[in-house]
């Protein structure tokens, strides 16, 4: 079975505002962007080149519920002419990290498996926690590992600043 990811059913934009946000928190429906509720954004996209950015509801749209049973997913993709970012949207205490970057991977592996996306310089994938302390050290050398593993750079934060 073949996936779109780039399906315009399931996407939003593009969105040119300067600071927007994505949500996900109506029961059983896809995330969504937002541009005037930011109390109900858990990420918040930085657009200051002012670029198109669509915004593409993957869980519940790109792939349904009932779909891959045992293979995760994330809640969704912003893309552009230069930029991919893959978003998981969480809203709990820890631990959560492991299980969000298991839903990353496997969004990753989908994506792969039914387009090419060599065209994108920029991948990166967000894992991004409303309840999340503001810093979040890393290390070095297992972000390179999942970089030459997935060519996606990871992120854990609330903030995406779109290039």
């Amino acid at each position: 079975m073949s996936l779109d990811f780039f399906n315009s059913k399931c996407q939003e934009g593009p969105i040119v505002e300067r600071e927007f946000g994505l949500c996900d928190d109506r029961l059983g429906k896809p995330a969504y962007t937002n541009i005037d509720k930011p109390n109900t954004w858990i990420a918040t996209v930085k657009n200051s080149s002012n670029e198109g950015v669509v915004f593409t509801a993957i869980d519940k749209c790109v792939i349904q519920d009932h779909q891959f049973p045992g293979r995760g997913r994330c809640d969704g993709m912003l893309t552009n002419s230069k930029c991919l970012y893959l978003v998981e949207l969480k809203e709990q205490k820890p631990p959560w990290q492991s299980g969000a970057l298991e839903q990353l991977v496997s969004t990753i592996d989908f994506l792969k498996e039914n387009h090419d996306i060599s065209q994108y310089k920029n991948r990166k994938v967000f894992a991004c926690n409303k309840k999340l302390e503001k810093f979040v050290a890393f290390d070095n050398e297992e972000n390179q590992r999942f970089l030459r593993e997935t060519t996606f750079r990871k992120d854990f934060q609330t903030e995406i600043i779109v290039f």
